[in-house]
């Protein structure tokens, strides 16, 4: 079985509530909690790249994702990722070439909230990232797409094919 690196980018996934302030934001990945839910016996190798939300990733972030992708000497990759960029994030790893799975997923509701995608949708990309040849795919619903073939759509609150 080949190791899976699990890069951590942040994104609603990671979100948690700060009840002083009232809002929700990043104060640590709960990247180990959900891979300890997921009871998965994988070979993980995980790395925390940033805590973001993906609509304040910069330019210079996102080539941070993809140098990560490059250089990792794994050949299959999984990225927790906002959902609002995400494909902007997959179009430019997909412009490598890289002969790798990677796969992009994250939630629409955070971790820490009643009734999270979280867990479902990162066990679902372990499991698309097994068995998926080299590409770069989203993962989100219980559905793998092609990068160049998904959208959000934002009034169902899911990806759907283009």
């Amino acid at each position: 079985m080949s190791t899976i690196s699990l890069f951590i980018t942040g994104g609603t996934l990671d979100k948690q509530y700060n009840e002083i302030k009232g809002e929700l934001g990043f104060i640590k990945t709960s990247i180990q909690e959900i891979i300890k839910d997921s009871r998965t016996t994988l070979d993980l190798s995980t790395k925390e790249l940033m805590l973001v939300d993906s609509l304040e990733m910069t330019d210079t972030q996102r080539k941070e994702i993809v140098a990560a992708c490059s250089s990792c000497k794994h050949h299959k990759i999984i990225i927790t990722h906002g959902t609002d960029t995400m494909v902007k994030t997959a179009k430019e790893i997909a412009a490598k070439k890289l002969a790798k799975t990677i796969v992009l997923t994250g939630a629409m509701i955070p971790y820490r909230v009643h009734k999270s995608d979280a867990v479902f949708n990162l066990s679902a990309a372990f499991a698309f990232c097994q068995t998926l040849e080299n590409g770069v795919y989203i993962a989100m619903n219980g559905r793998y797409f092609l990068w160049n073939d998904v959208i959000k759509n934002k009034e169902l609150g899911i990806f759907v094919p283009l």
